[in-house]
């Protein structure tokens, strides 16, 4: 099975949220949903524009990995992107 570490962010670009899942097209999905919702922060912040995901086949090596990124500085989150996204196009899963 295949794991994903993935970080969206809002239409303007100005806010990252980062999770993790094991269906990233049905998860991008339901971050779209649940855009504009104040249940969570992802539909709060409209982050539903896919930047940047990693793949993993442990679990626990993934959730490991998103709780390291979510540790992050800002900067440091941005220079991991622009690694394999520089021109920050939304990508399609």
């Amino acid at each position: 099975m295949a794991y994903y570490v993935y970080i969206t962010t809002n239409p303007a670009k100005m806010v990252l949220y980062i999770g993790v899942t094991n269906d990233l097209p049905r998860r991008m999905g339901q971050h779209y949903e649940n855009r504009g919702s104040n249940e969570t922060f992802a539909g709060r912040y409209f982050c539903y524009n896919l930047l940047y995901y990693e793949q993993f086949t442990d679990i626990k090596a993934a959730i490991s990995r998103e709780k390291e990124l979510k540790g992050w500085t800002r900067a440091r989150k941005d220079a991991l992107i622009d690694t394999l996204n520089p021109e920050r196009e939304f990508l399609l899963v």
